[in-house]
């Protein structure tokens, strides 16, 4: 079953176009993790999807019909970027009015045990720290137990422990048989909890697959070495230089290997393997003028109406 879906989709702003042609779904049961730059459109995608904006051309659908059906809605749960808590109330209350638009919400002490922020429930919100704002609204998308829920950069200023105890509650809920789209600037996050990734650059899907079909999308390996002068070698699409040892990305190490040999450069502590998400990220977001065909995943193709 399909719970979110874009087809076409393409958003401007002006003469600015923030989406372009936009397709994929989320199907139930996945935890879909959106990877992309500022600017890459992510936010945009996600307020269509929730019916906050309107698509200016092609379609959005939520549970198969309007996002800004409120019944659908009612099945929704999301965490913007930016949250806004009723500075005066007290966290307890906040949980208490927001559960009383649900049929069947999550009670009080189990929702804030489960997020940890049980201590929190007798401060008011307007004397919370940022970290502190962030975890009660992640919470929030929870308590109507919804089918699906949307985070966006959902561990935004919150410190290790925070953004894996975070990380803990999505997992459970996801074990559960509940659905998650997560938006993250942190890599390492998408990497620890999601199924598949969704890259975005300049308004388009790049790719769309798994974590490992994503690294081989790119076919770029790092090949690292100790080297005290590198001459300059063809198919060489980065370096960095970390603690003496010299990092090379290219999309044929073995080729690399033997130029390198035959250069006649001395070098010692060679290693090769697959490359990071990171860095699959960087090179689809920086060298990619058009979207990947992963031959994968039918998510990136256009949807026939």
């Amino acid at each position: 079953m399909i719970l979110a879906r874009a087809d076409r989709a393409t958003r401007r702003y002006g003469d600015v176009t923030a989406l372009n042609q936009v397709s994929f779904e989320v199907g139930a049961g996945e935890l879909v993790g959106l990877l992309g730059p500022n600017g890459a459109g992510k936010s945009t995608l996600l307020s269509l999807l929730v019916g906050v904006r309107r698509v200016t051309e092609g379609r959005v659908e939520l549970f198969g019909g309007d996002p800004r059906d409120p019944g659908r809605r009612q099945r929704l749960g999301v965490t913007p970027q930016e949250t806004g808590l009723p500075p005066t109330l007290r966290v307890g209350e906040v949980v208490d009015f927001v559960s009383a638009h649900y049929a069947n919400p999550i009670p009080r002490a189990e929702l804030l045990d489960q997020f940890g922020i049980t201590d929190l429930a007798r401060r008011q919100t307007g004397g919370l720290s940022g970290g502190q704002k962030r975890r009660l609204a992640i919470a929030l998308a929870f308590v109507g137990r919804p089918e699906l829920v949307i985070l966006d950069e959902p561990t935004t200023g919150l410190d290790v422990e925070a953004r894996h105890s975070l990380w803990a509650a999505i997992r459970a809920y996801h074990a559960d048989g509940g659905t998650v789209l997560l938006s993250s600037h942190y890599l390492e996050e998408i990497e620890a909890l999601a199924q598949r990734v969704v890259v975005l650059g300049q308004g388009r899907v790049l790719a769309d697959d798994t974590v490992a079909a994503i690294r081989d999308i790119v076919g770029v390996r790092r090949v690292s070495l100790t080297v005290a002068d590198l001459p300059p070698l063809p198919g060489v699409l980065g370096v960095e230089r970390t603690d003496g040892r010299t990092h090379l990305l290219t999309a044929d190490a073995d080729q690399l290997v033997r130029d390198l040999v035959t250069s006649n450069v001395p070098f010692s502590d060679l290693e090769i393997r697959p490359t990071s998400l990171e860095e699959a990220f960087l090179t689809l977001t920086t060298g990619a003028d058009r979207p990947v065909d992963t031959g994968s995943s039918a998510a990136t193709q256009p949807i026939t109406a």
